[in-house]
């Protein structure tokens, strides 16, 4: 999750048709089944364990972050969820790491950290953006460095140590629309300095229906959808401790 991006929205996340969406269908990656806690890496403002909190799916969590300043830290822990830079140890039975891998360098060595500190037997849900032919001026706002397929992912999981369980696209429902917006914003942008993200506030009603569409989505398409979208998702396990 990106600071930066939600800062471009304002801070109006937990109800924004993205972030309820993608949270949505991260849950359904896991069956809803609920765990005590969970460590999300890359929180942001954790829109996302918030989301989980809340619909019951889990206890608590931590949120990891490197780019948290004192003062953020200083006023946005409470009960629930904890918020912190760094983390020496993964105790927790799921790590989720929502549109992270693709802001590094190394994909494979960030999640690879992780991975030698946890568990065997502990559950990682990955999420990141699909199809490097989307790649627009809003990868280039929020310094991605690569869009993935399904493969991609699988190839990255592997290599970090786990064993992948379940893949699948989703925002499969605005894919003809994304690829087509994409490619006329590489064609308008050209080498211009890209200046906001392509995810904006929008009027309530809008809003709303794009959230009835993912959530028809999410029953018809997502369990089956391995062939086209803009975000792909990955639950894997640790399985083995190579340390």
């Amino acid at each position: 999750m990106d600071l930066k991006e939600e800062s471009a929205l304002k801070g109006d996340l937990e109800t924004h048709w993205y972030y309820v969406s993608k949270g949505r269908a991260l849950q359904k990656m896991l069956d809803q089944n609920t765990v005590e806690t969970v460590l999300d890496v890359g929180a942001g403002s954790g829109v996302f364990p918030k989301a989980f909190i809340k619909d019951g799916f889990c206890k608590s969590a931590i949120c990891v972050d490197p780019n948290y300043s004192d003062d953020w830290l200083s006023k946005n822990q409470h009960d629930q969820i904890q918020f912190v830079r760094s983390v020496e140890r993964v105790d927790a039975p799921l790590v989720t790491m929502i549109d992270v891998l693709e802001h590094v360098d190394d994909d494979v060595e960030l999640l690879s950290y992780y991975v030698e500190r946890a568990a065997t037997g502990t559950t990682f849900l990955l999420s990141v953006p699909a199809f490097q032919y989307l790649w627009s001026s809003h990868d280039e706002f929020l310094d991605h460095r690569r869009r993935y397929t399904l493969k991609m992912l699988r190839n990255t999981a592997e290599r970090a140590g786990l064993k992948p369980q379940k893949m699948r696209y989703f925002f499969g429902a605005l894919f003809p629309v994304a690829a087509a917006s994409r490619l006329a914003d590489r064609l308008v942008s050209g080498n211009k300095e890209p200046e906001s993200s392509a995810l904006g506030s929008l009027p309530n009603p809008i809003n709303q229906a794009l959230i009835r569409i993912h959530d028809v989505e999410r029953v018809v398409m997502f369990p089956w959808n391995r062939l086209f979208g803009v975000s792909a998702f990955c639950v894997a396990e640790k399985t083995v401790d190579r340390n």
